[in-house]
């Protein structure tokens, strides 16, 4: 049996970034080995352990195999044969990929300390293309590490496209697009998510009412920057300076929706907004179950 540190816990700590979670990989073992040892099984889709002492999530080295449609269709494998690089491979992302073994040696099989030191956010394999939760994860980190100037790489922006473009999207439940969005929503850079999302047409199929106000033009007295989708993105990059709290940032985003119900003969200007938006909140917010204290700010804003 070897145990591993694997994931965000070895990306951050080498990006010199605060550890909040980590996780492990035990190779080489099996359930009831785990369970011998004082480990209790949380995992019901696939074997995951808490340590008795710290209670951090320990799971045996897995691979996984696309077997549905969805972010849910998958067959995992678990056993002492599955090796520590067939565990990092089912990952999303290099820099995701790592490992770090109790002499502190960083095992690195996929690029991941080339792609932190070139901040690049690149996958691992073609099978980043089976989950479509994925696209949603690649925005996110890309908002959280956005300050650290971590770009995502062409190609996995080009396999993001394929993936909506193929309707992948279309499999994922309302409650995982908003748990992502409202992760989002935390980090230093929020607006980043949306971008990302609009670059790959993932906002056009998650969050119509935004994609909708791209194009969509203001008075350029009151709104220099004329297009209400980048009025919007600067909006939420300005409120996220201010408050850290997701009820007022998810407020600020939603503050023009209105705008994009103007027919375009009375455009640049857009009266009674404000009240014709309030309707697209309540859609929105229905559709991706956002929570009810989230949703009445917006409201009101």
């Amino acid at each position: 049996m070897k145990i591993y540190l694997v994931g965000g816990a070895v990306r951050d700590a080498l990006l010199g970034l605060p550890v909040k979670d980590r996780d492990w990989v035990v190779v080489g073992s099996t359930p009831q080995e785990m369970l011998d040892a004082g480990y209790q099984q949380v995992g019901r889709d696939f074997p995951v352990f808490l340590h008795p002492q710290t209670h951090e999530e320990y799971a045996l080295a897995r691979t996984e195999r696309k077997s549905g449609s969805g972010y849910t269709g998958f067959t995992c494998y678990a056993a002492p044969d599955v090796s520590l690089e067939d565990d990092l491979k089912r990952r999303d992302l290099t820099i995701n990929a790592l490992a770090q073994d109790d002499n502190g040696e960083i095992i690195d099989p996929y690029n991941g300390l080339g792609d932190l030191q070139n901040r690049l956010l690149r996958h691992v394999s073609p099978a980043f293309g089976e989950d479509p939760l994925r696209v949603l994860r690649v925005a996110r980190f890309a908002a959280r590490y956005a300050h650290l100037s971590f770009r995502i790489a062409d190609e996995t922006l080009a396999l993001m496209r394929e993936m909506t473009h193929a309707g992948e999207l279309e499999h994922l439940t309302p409650e995982r697009v908003w748990k992502e969005t409202e992760s989002a929503l935390t980090t230093r850079n929020p607006q980043v998510f949306f971008q990302v999302l609009r670059d790959c047409g993932a906002l056009r199929v998650l969050f119509p009412e935004i994609d909708s106000l791209f194009g969509v033009p203001a008075p350029a007295r009151w709104h220099p920057e004329i297009d209400t989708g980048i009025h919007t993105l600067m909006t939420l990059s300005m409120a996220a300076m201010l408050s850290p709290q997701v009820d007022v940032r998810f407020a600020t985003l939603c503050h023009d929706l209105g705008k994009g119900l103007t027919p375009p003969e009375l455009w640049p200007r857009h009266h009674g907004h404000g009240p014709a938006g309030v309707k697209l909140v309540e859609q929105l917010c229905q559709r991706l179950r956002v929570p009810n204290e989230i949703r009445d700010l917006a409201r009101l804003v």
